[in-house]
């Protein structure tokens, strides 16, 4: 950041009074701009016995399948944009069951918060999705998966559903050392 939102003048990277961490700072109006972590929602989109899977036509990860999600909007509740980054990526309707996962990024400012959810009618490709396809487990795409955090996600469903013991919360954390072992040095 270089410039005041507020007032346009320069800002300069200080810690507050009274603060713990390094914040822009705008000498001119006073204004000390927070930055916070994004938060993604989505849902793991259930038919039976199959998942719901997008693959995904915008950067990063382009032709990589995913979960449908993406980052919240403002004046949105996690539930309504769960739902609607599902709309948008899936041309699907969903019934949501309750959150399943919770996955803190840390090292890139990311929450995710995937619903468990109920599949309901047809869907198609949205705008950010090149094809939708409905998978049984023996045919996900592991190897063409576009984040850790859905592979994460899909491995905690697949292993509940084994264990016929229900759904609970997962809540876990990728560090940069998973996200490098995913990725590559790339």
């Amino acid at each position: 950041m270089n410039f005041c939102s507020h007032c346009g003048q320069p800002v300069r990277l200080a810690v507050p009074e009274g603060d713990d961490r390094p914040r822009y700072l705008c000498d001119a109006c006073g204004s000390i701009h927070y930055q916070n972590p994004r938060i993604i929602a989505g849902t793991l989109p259930v038919r039976g016995s199959q998942i719901l899977l997008c693959r995904r036509a915008i950067a990063p990860r382009k032709g990589y399948w995913t979960l449908p999600a993406g980052f919240m909007e403002n004046a949105e509740t996690t539930q309504q944009a769960a739902a609607r980054e599902t709309q948008e990526e899936a041309c699907a309707d969903v019934s949501l069951q309750g959150l399943y996962t919770l996955i803190d990024l840390p090292h890139i400012n990311q929450v995710y918060m995937i619903f468990l959810a109920d599949l309901a009618g047809g869907f198609a490709a949205g705008a950010e999705s090149l094809e939708v396809a409905l998978f049984e487990e023996h045919e996900i795409p592991w190897d063409e998966l576009a984040f850790p955090t859905i592979e994460r996600t899909l491995r905690h469903f697949y292993m509940d559903r084994h264990a016929d013991q229900g759904f609970p919360l997962h809540q876990s954390d990728i560090t940069p050392e998973d996200r490098e072992r995913y990725f590559g040095s790339a």
